[in-house]
């Protein structure tokens, strides 16, 4: 038989029993106790007894215990199989979803898993499935998500600008008030709700196509919204149309909801009916224009995203009472949910002042 192999000379037993209590993981406990047997004289059968294991297990771990010490006794995980695409290919295909397709050139207008696995074979010679395709994406952090709109005249600097800018306006608005004076921040948009409206996704089995009503029908009302994200707080009220006596109530509305002694500084887009020279702004609300095609701005935005998609969409309006009866229950069911009205609407850039 085979002399068994020394165990180093830079441990003995009373180190790794001292070791072994130290440790957290259960495995390395019992074979550091092994080989401190070994280290007492014992044998490796009283070793293997001792683990719990055969004698080819205690030999194992002498090796590795004689290679890398303590730390070779813990368990490594798996590596898995060899990637398909080394790290230069990743960035240079994460580069391209960055960019996107350019529709004259690769032939589509999005990326689909099946163009990309044509693109890496033409590019790089290498073979994938859309499965592994799709892997490789989330790997690198990528997931399918809906595009926000954006508007095609949109100034790119606009945005950025007005942010940066924000503190100074707010504080000259502060400069005209009585020192003291508690600002509200609030947002208001308007949202077009009747009866040919939107259908959502919806939990299907998959290979169906699940159905939903839809309305052909023109009826609609305008549901004029303003939020106060901070407070939690929320006003609006429906109208037949979009007007300047529209936006008038509206204001009285958010103006009515402002804390007493406060002043409400109202964010809202250049529609015609906020800047015509007919408003009647009450005297505690100063309105301040959002920069031209930057919706994205304004909160509101989404609040009508969530607005549709729990409680508007997929319905069928009998007349134009029950769109205002729907219209009434949605915005109150929000306003009763302040916590979503926190969620939503907070922004950074503009509530850390």
């Amino acid at each position: 038989m085979a002399a068994p192999i020394p165990l180093r000379s830079d441990y003995d037993a009373g180190a790794l029993r001292g070791l072994a209590r130290q440790s957290k993981d259960a495995k390395q406990t019992r074979r550091l106790l092994a080989l401190a047997a070994i280290y007492d004289g014992g044998s490796r059968a009283d070793a293997a007894r001792l683990g719990g294991v055969t004698l080819q297990i205690v030999r194992d771990w002498v090796l590795r215990f004689n290679a890398r010490g303590p730390d070779g006794l813990l368990d490594r995980k798996a590596p898995g199989p060899t990637p398909r695409l080394t790290p230069e290919q990743r960035r240079v295909l994460a580069a391209l979803v960055e960019s996107g397709p350019i529709p004259a050139v690769h032939g589509v207008v999005r990326w689909r898993l099946v163009d990309l696995v044509q693109w890496v074979f033409e590019e790089f010679r290498i073979s994938l499935s859309p499965q592994t395709m799709s892997r490789e994406l989330r790997a690198m952090g990528y997931r399918r998500l809906s595009a926000r709109p954006r508007h095609h005249a949109q100034d790119p600097e606009a945005i950025p600008a007005f942010k940066k800018n924000f503190p100074a306006l707010l504080a000259a608005i502060r400069a005209r008030l009585r020192a003291g004076t508690a600002l509200e921040l609030w947002w208001q948009d308007e949202a077009r709700i009747g009866q040919k409206n939107s259908i959502t996704r919806r939990w299907a089995r998959r290979g169906t196509r699940p159905a939903a009503p839809k309305d052909q029908r023109t009826r609609s009302a305008y549901l004029f919204g303003a939020i106060c994200p901070r407070e939690g707080k929320a006003a609006a009220v429906v109208m037949p149309r979009c007007n300047t006596a529209a936006m008038n109530l509206h204001l009285i509305e958010i103006s009515n909801a402002v804390a007493p002694g406060a002043h409400a500084v109202v964010l809202l887009d250049q529609a015609g009916w906020h800047t015509t020279r007919g408003l009647s702004i009450p005297g505690n609300i100063t309105l301040l224009p959002l920069p031209p095609r930057c919706p994205e701005l304004n909160p509101v935005e989404t609040v009508w995203q969530f607005l549709r998609g729990n409680w508007l969409s997929n319905r069928v309006f009998s007349s134009y009472q029950d769109i205002l009866d729907h219209c009434c229950y949605a915005w109150n069911t929000l306003v009763d949910q302040p916590w979503r009205i926190f969620s939503i609407g907070l922004r950074d850039w503009a509530h850390r002042f």
